[in-house]
């Protein structure tokens, strides 16, 4: 099932959401401008290894220890969030962003909606390095600050309808479901996968991560209790569901 569009316009111009998906768009124009030993290196740098948060520090070639500064730690979180690994990995995300983070920015505000978004992709990231921790696999991408969202809309507009693109077999319909049921859908997904890939225990493998979408949508749930505006004036779709 791909999401194609919501039916719930946005009152203002959601500006944090463009610009995230403009940032995220120029971070991988930037990655396709590396070579292959290039890129490896930026994502050793600039995305998530769990196993880094417990090791303490590494040995190089020449048998001397380094430990990791509290940059070394802190600045991936954040940086992870903005990179991709290939074409379908950032098509998905900033498909998923661009449907729903509108919405929800125009819910908390602009100010609001950016630290909203940030706290999840950190929440997010730190529960695939709990559930990780001896991966030494790069982690990197949008999707648990996105899940965020995802949970933020599933509580604040459970039944708009989401046009959704369904093949059936040779044929592709066009349905409207309910977002309660898409994105619940969804997220029952994340969770059967999450626990059977921490029965796996494949820590060297790359793969999804399961436990970022997860914790990235439990803290959007939260957190949209928090962040959403008090003086937020409720559209007729609000009232009749209420």
């Amino acid at each position: 099932m791909i999401p194609i569009r919501d039916d719930i316009p946005s009152r203002t111009y959601p500006v944090v959401n463009v610009s995230l998906i403009v940032i995220n768009a120029l971070a991988f124009f930037y990655e396709l401008t590396l070579g292959p030993r290039q890129l490896e290196l930026f994502f050793r740098e600039y995305a998530v290894i769990p196993v880094r948060y417990f090791a303490g520090g590494y040995t190089d070639v020449f048998g001397i220890v380094h430990s990791y500064g509290l940059a070394d730690l802190v600045i991936p979180i954040f940086t992870a969030m903005f990179l991709h690994g290939g074409w379908t990995h950032i098509g998905g995300n900033m498909l998923y962003l661009w449907i729903f983070g509108d919405n929800v920015e125009d819910r908390m505000g602009h100010g609001r909606y950016l630290v909203f978004y940030l706290l999840c992709g950190v929440a997010a990231t730190v529960a695939h390095i709990v559930t990780n921790p001896h991966s030494t696999v790069p982690s990197l991408g949008a999707s648990g600050a996105i899940a965020g969202v995802l949970g933020a809309y599933f509580l604040l507009y459970p039944h708009a309808r989401v046009i959704t693109l369904i093949p059936i077999f040779f044929f592709i319909e066009f349905v409207p479901i309910p977002a309660v049921i898409l994105l619940g859908w969804w997220f029952i997904q994340q969770f059967l996968y999450g626990t059977m890939s921490l029965a796996a225990a494949s820590a060297q493998t790359g793969g999804v991560a399961w436990w970022a979408h997860i914790g990235g949508f439990v803290t959007g749930m939260i957190l949209v209790h928090v962040f959403k505006r008090k003086e937020y004036w409720p559209t007729r779709r609000d009232i009749w569901w209420r």
